[in-house]
């Protein structure tokens, strides 16, 4: 199950690909990784990747296994991604509290390439979408219905 859409990506990519060129480095592919919490040595990036830098149809493929690597597991371990969506939970959840606040979506969204201010979404109407108890935060069930029901 894919979280994110072609067009998430490709800001993503785009806002990596900081000279242009079209390509990736695996530089700023594990600082990506490392953001959202996964850790890998470059050798081991560049084992898993098998080339030096990615294209973005590369880059698409990459995410891919990434996602269905992870399904496997969720499946093999008895369904339980709890461990995988706790780990990116604490990404957005910036001070620990527990919950995800609109800044701290912002702020994530921001460093993510994925908050474009013109885009005329607000932080604050994608926490009310899925804000299901109505305290003006996303707890971590919240948040495990946002990225199965992404926000449109």
């Amino acid at each position: 199950m894919s979280l994110l859409g072609n067009n998430d990506l490709r800001r993503i990519f785009d806002r990596l690909d900081k000279n242009g060129d079209g390509l990736l480095s695996l530089d700023d592919l594990n600082w990506l990784l490392e953001i959202i919490g996964v850790r890998f040595s470059l050798q081991e990036l560049e084992s898993l990747v098998g080339k030096p830098c990615l294209g973005f149809d590369d880059f698409m493929f990459f995410y891919d296994s990434i996602s269905d690597r992870n399904t496997k597991m969720e499946s093999e371990d008895g369904g339980d991604g709890d461990s995988d969506l706790a780990k990116a939970f604490k990404v957005f959840d910036l001070d620990g509290d527990g919950f995800i606040s609109s800044e701290e979506l912002q702020s994530v969204l921001l460093r993510l390439g994925l908050w474009d201010e013109r885009s005329g979404k607000d932080c604050s109407t994608m926490i009310c979408f899925y804000d299901t108890n109505l305290d003006g935060m996303i707890d971590f069930d919240e948040f495990k219905n946002m990225m199965f029901h992404p926000f449109s």
